[in-house]
């Protein structure tokens, strides 16, 4: 598509103009090329080639250390004008990706351009939609065109482990109003109105070691943790039973056990991992409660074993009304250049459930990238006609939503 094939005002094509497709690729490939795995804490690279591409371009670009070598950045675009001041739009991203792992055919931190495909760890998740959120802002600086508010990105570390930087945003405040959110997370650009959320939950089993030979001595630690997943089983199959449209239903991971010494020993001990995929609205704690309720209810503690669970990681989900009108206008906008445009909801988690919830900041989810075909893959990609289509939609949704 080129540009004169996008529905829109001669104003609006006017800015859309600006964007360069070739600019667009060199920027996702030098944030691809920053690497920053994580677990592994190794964002620093990635903050910096954000920070030096946003500057460049004209845009302020300021960050904030949320640990050791691990800065969340803002990028705004500020605007002049007596109704400068007013409600912005924020554009919410994270730095950081996971392993790229074994079985790659290409180096994924040498990004690679192959006809409409360009290769490497993070392209889709999500160094692409970083790019394309500069792009388009850099395209709305270079237009001087008034708008209502400010455009800012925030960049956060952490995304794919924790959440320390969204956690770390959210205390420090958003400073400014903001209209709306877009989280720029892979999406094929479809208008994610509704995600779930997520909280990882450790538990410790303890119980009393023992000889083999003689069981009933002990108490076994391995054995209890059986049991509780058997009640972890039933509740996920319990809600399986009553699906949302959107979001499905909430679900129990098991994703890690731990335990046991040796084999001639009773077990004195298991640890296991628990993933709890939550509905907007669902609160980790009281998730945590019933868990305990009901081990305790079934008899597994108790006579020497003990169950402790912690809540290590929790990120809420959110639900934006379908009629608001920053859905209708990233809908319109991503029709308007040519996108696969439609509506719907995700099952996996994002940062954006903090805006929403503790901001109050309506949010939706939309970039470029697949989440389930490129996400986390081997031998990752993304559509560069895809990544175009994100900037202008990104570029129509800014003059669209803060227009004077």
């Amino acid at each position: 598509m080129t540009p004169d094939d996008v529905q829109c005002t001669s104003q609006e094509r006017a800015v859309l103009d600006l964007i360069d497709p070739d600019e667009l690729v060199e920027l996702t490939c030098t944030l691809v090329n920053t690497a920053g795995e994580n677990p592994g804490g190794t964002e620093q690279r990635t903050a910096r080639a954000l920070e030096h591409a946003a500057s460049e371009r004209g845009l302020l670009a300021r960050s904030d250390v949320v640990a050791p070598g691990r800065p969340n950045v803002d990028v705004d675009l500020t605007v002049g004008g007596p109704v400068s001041d007013g409600p912005g739009l924020l554009f919410l991203g994270h730095s950081d990706v996971v392993p790229a792992g074994p079985g790659w055919t290409r180096q994924p931190y040498s990004a690679q351009v192959d006809g409409d495909r360009l290769y490497g760890r993070g392209a889709t998740d999500m160094k692409g939609g970083l790019a394309a959120v500069v792009i388009a802002m850099s395209a709305l600086r270079r237009s001087a065109v008034e708008l209502s508010g400010p455009v800012r990105l925030s960049s956060t570390v952490d995304e794919e482990d924790l959440g320390l930087g969204i956690r770390h945003l959210t205390a420090r405040g958003l400073e400014r109003n903001f209209r709306g959110c877009i989280v720029a997370e892979p999406t094929d650009l479809q208008t994610v109105i509704a995600c779930r959320g997520d909280a990882y939950l450790e538990v410790e089993i303890t119980g009393v070691p023992a000889h083999s030979g003689r069981p009933a001595d002990g108490r076994n630690a391995i054995d209890a943790a059986a049991a509780l997943l058997t009640l972890v089983k039933q509740d996920h199959e319990k809600h399986t039973r009553v699906t949302d449209p959107l979001l499905g239903s909430p679900t129990w991971n098991v994703g890690k056990i731990e335990g046991g010494r040796a084999t001639s020993m009773v077990a004195p001990s298991c640890h296991v991992w628990l993933d709890r995929r939550l509905m907007p609205g669902e609160d980790p704690e009281q998730i945590v409660s019933e868990l305990r309720n009901t081990v305790d209810e079934a008899g597994i503690t108790g006579d020497g074993i003990s169950v402790d669970i912690d809540i290590t990681m929790s990120m809420p989900g959110f639900r934006t009304d379908g009629d608001h009108d920053l859905v209708t206008t990233v809908h319109d906008a991503v029709a308007d250049v040519g996108g696969a445009a439609s509506i719907g909801g995700w099952t996996a988690a994002c940062d954006g459930g903090f805006i929403a919830r503790d901001h109050a900041v309506p949010t939706v989810v939309m970039g470029p990238g697949g989440l389930n075909d490129q996400a986390h893959q081997v031998d990752e990609s993304v559509s560069i006609r895809e990544l175009t289509q994100a900037a202008r939609a990104y570029t129509l949704t800014a003059l669209r939503l803060l227009s004077c």
